[in-house]
């Protein structure tokens, strides 16, 4: 099977504002009909590079390539490329169908094009019975689904997405994650996310870029970085990581207290450098009947419950912070543990990730 092609290529991009810099020599290359994701703590550079290819910013330096050809400086009206709003900036005196249709109004296209382009989008979103409403008559997700539909209806080759479900509740973003990946699916086009909801990231995006203090630090899709993290700031920031620091050894990292941590150690990590060891709260087994690579025993101190699993924090030797462990609501219901209770715990030498300290 052939590689998807490349519809956008970013090369060495780079932004500065004076003597800040927020984007710094970013290389990516984004895949036709893939759903992208720009991922970061707040500063990161995520909204100025999302900004710069939908022409409100001009790079500083590098190249924005769509369909080969350099956009960098391409006015915003003059790109294939759509960017959609987390306020959604919805006209409140029009109806859904006229927000939908407003766009297309402006290009002067014919009325029975614009009929039969906005009839389909609004079928596409399952917006058809509200298409009369005022937006003061929807609820949060159907305000959502209506921008959406403002923007695919004109076709864009590029549709960009800033925080497009920071205002909604945690239930609702969370159906609309689904429903945003089902609608680029079906519509074909290819869309770029701007989030710092590393969950969000893990749900839509075929791929991921972690960005941080304007760099690029991995790019792959999220089975891999949140299972290969590329250094210990992407495994500390996607999802929720154990981490044991103490100097590297041929066979894994020897923690503060002697405990010895079998892993596989990186080439470049000297046995008596600095490292950190991390694993999974997931990888680690309470009361392992099985031999595993890796025990320790511990005080849990406090249970949080999730429904689907409980999350135990547990004081142990190896680290001054409570061990994190997630375990089913049926392993929990089979073993009941308390407060105080003394446990045992144990993983795998495979899912440990060691890093450079």
């Amino acid at each position: 099977m052939s590689e998807p092609r490349t519809l956008l290529a970013i090369d060495h991009v780079s932004k500065n504002f004076g003597r800040v810099t927020a984007v710094d020599g970013i290389s990516l290359d984004i895949r036709e009909n893939e759903f992208f994701a720009l991922l970061g703590p707040s500063g990161c550079g995520k909204t100025t590079l999302l900004r710069m290819l939908a022409g409100f910013e001009t790079p500083s330096d590098g190249r924005i390539l769509l369909d080969g050809k350099d956009i960098a400086r391409t006015p915003p009206n003059k790109r294939p490329v759509n960017l959609m709003f987390q306020s959604y900036a919805l006209f409140p005196h029009m109806s859904v169908r006229a927000n939908v249709s407003y766009g297309l109004e402006m290009e002067r296209l014919p009325a029975k094009e614009i009929r039969s382009r906005v009839d389909a989008i609004l079928a596409t979103t399952e917006l058809v019975p509200f298409a009369d409403r005022k937006p003061e008559q929807l609820s949060g997700g159907q305000k959502q689904r209506v921008a959406l539909a403002r923007a695919l209806v004109k076709r864009p080759r590029l549709l960009l997405l800033d925080e497009p479900l920071g205002a909604l509740d945690k239930k609702l973003r969370g159906a609309m994650q689904l429903e945003l990946k089902r609608l680029q699916h079906e519509v074909g086009i290819t869309f770029v996310i701007v989030t710092h909801d590393q969950e969000e990231s893990l749900v839509m995006a075929d791929r991921m870029a972690v960005l941080k203090d304007g760099k690029l630090l991995q790019c792959d899709t999220p089975h891999a970085v949140y299972e290969h993290p590329a250094d210990r700031f992407v495994a500390d920031f996607i999802g929720v990581m154990n981490f044991i620091t103490g100097k590297a050894s041929p066979d894994g990292v020897v923690a503060a207290n002697g405990t010895r941590i079998a892993g596989k150690v990186p080439a470049a990590l000297t046995p008596g450098a600095s490292a950190v060891a991390s694993v999974r709260p997931e990888r680690i087994r309470l009361f392992p009947e099985t031999l595993t690579a890796n025990r320790t025993t511990g005080t849990v101190e406090v249970l949080a419950y999730h429904g689907l699993d409980l999350q135990l924090h547990i004081r142990t030797p190896l680290s001054p912070k409570p061990f994190l462990v997630r375990i089913t609501a049926d392993a929990a219901d089979r073993r009941p543990v308390e407060s105080g209770d003394q446990v045992e715990l144990g993983w795998d030498a495979a899912d440990v990730r060691i890093f450079a300290e």
